[in-house]
């Protein structure tokens, strides 16, 4: 990986990284506890507490690519960066740009969520 595709990956990452934030913080508002209100009916309360649950599921994700993001900037530098860390084949530039977080090429990943 050249010089000005690693500098196009720490931008991609440098951006997704404020938006992380931006998500995480919105995704915290709206994983509130759901309180108990008597305006509100039943399944509308029920429906509430999904919504919160499924928020609290998108915060919990976010986190970890946030965390895995940071992680990430820190090693770009190396000369290990982009190569996969199972099978240690270069990560297709693409992809990185992509998912700048992931540790693995295609075929790893496939293999590891199918494992």
């Amino acid at each position: 990986m050249n010089t000005k595709e690693k500098e196009q990956i720490r931008q991609k990452m440098a951006e997704q990284l404020t938006a992380l934030e931006a998500r995480i913080e919105t995704f915290k508002e709206l994983s509130k506890p759901v309180a108990p209100d008597n305006a509100i009916g039943r399944i509308t309360r029920m429906e509430a507490i999904n919504s919160k649950n499924m928020n609290e599921a998108s915060l919990v994700k976010s986190i970890r690519t946030l965390n895995k993001l940071k992680k990430s900037i820190t090693l770009i530098d190396n000369p290990d960066f982009g190569n996969c860390t199972n099978c240690e084949e270069p990560i297709p530039y693409k992809r990185l740009l992509i998912m700048p977080e992931t540790p693995f090429c295609v075929s790893c990943a496939s293999k590891i969520s199918h494992g």
